[in-house]
């Protein structure tokens, strides 16, 4: 899906050329190898054609080299702006995150009213959220992507990249809440109820969305049976059987209070 996202964006902003190709990676230049010398200088359309082919053909670090070179040797053409776009994307492809992120970004702070100002938005977001880890990791990368894809739905609404992220926001919210309950069942297994509990509460607050909800309200029921606080475990109980009757949590807090469970679910 990503790919064709770009690539139909890359249609949109490339105009078809026909041009002599540059010296690849491993040609020589004049007895030199490619790496021993600095690009010699093309013509704008021959160089920029190049790195699109390069791109074409999967050679993704050649072709952010070559976009690069577009912009240091023409930097006030239009083959220029173009060039910072697919540089990114190239480096996107290439899984150079970083370097995505930044090319986009210089493109953004150069040509930030631009028609391509969406994508580069949207490219940003994509690079956190391919680098996003396990539960088991930091969460600093996943949050980096949320806050990227709720820029793109506030500054875009109407898009397509509007409506990929937020699919990509149900996913990355999700995630963070299955964090937040991966700490919070930590703390309850060292009968550190409290820090259990702001954990389960974090996910009721800012994650309700999430498929991690319902034993959220659980978790909350027995930690607060476990302080020895009854009525504010039978509340969470009750927004548990009012609003996931059926679910394996509510079964599990019946059984916390046995044949009471129903009328505590009614109440």
């Amino acid at each position: 899906m990503l790919r064709t996202i770009a690539r139909a964006h890359g249609a949109a902003v490339l105009i078809p050329l026909t041009a002599a190709l540059l010296l690849s990676g491993c040609a020589t230049l004049g007895g030199k190898k490619k790496g021993d010398t600095a690009y010699v200088a093309r013509d704008v359309e021959t160089l920029y054609t190049e790195a699109k082919e390069r791109l074409d053909n999967g050679q993704y670090k050649i072709a952010a080299a070559l976009f690069d070179e577009v912009e240091r040797q023409h930097p006030y053409s239009e083959w220029a702006r173009r060039a910072q776009v697919m540089g990114a994307f190239s480096n996107y492809m290439n899984k150079d995150y970083d370097k995505a992120i930044e090319s986009a970004q210089r493109f953004l702070s150069i040509h930030p009213g631009n028609k391509d100002a969406p994508y580069a938005y949207y490219l940003i977001a994509l690079c956190y959220y391919e680098q996003i880890a396990d539960v088991d990791r930091d969460q600093k990368i996943t949050q980096q992507a949320l806050d990227a894809l709720t820029e793109i739905q506030r500054r875009y609404p109407q898009t397509e990249y509007a409506a990929d992220a937020r699919l990509k926001m149900d996913l990355v919210n999700d995630h963070l809440a299955g964090k937040e309950m991966q700490i919070g069942r930590f703390y309850e297994r060292a009968g550190r109820w409290l820090a259990a509990q702001i954990r389960f509460q974090n996910v009721i607050d800012k994650y309700q969305t999430t498929s991690h909800t319902p034993e959220a309200l659980y978790r909350l029921t027995e930690t607060n049976l476990a302080l020895g606080i009854p009525e504010e475990a039978k509340k969470y109980a009750a927004v548990l059987g009012a609003n996931y009757p059926g679910s394996e949590w509510y079964q599990k807090a019946y059984d916390l209070f046995g044949k009471k469970a129903p009328q505590v679910a009614a109440s």
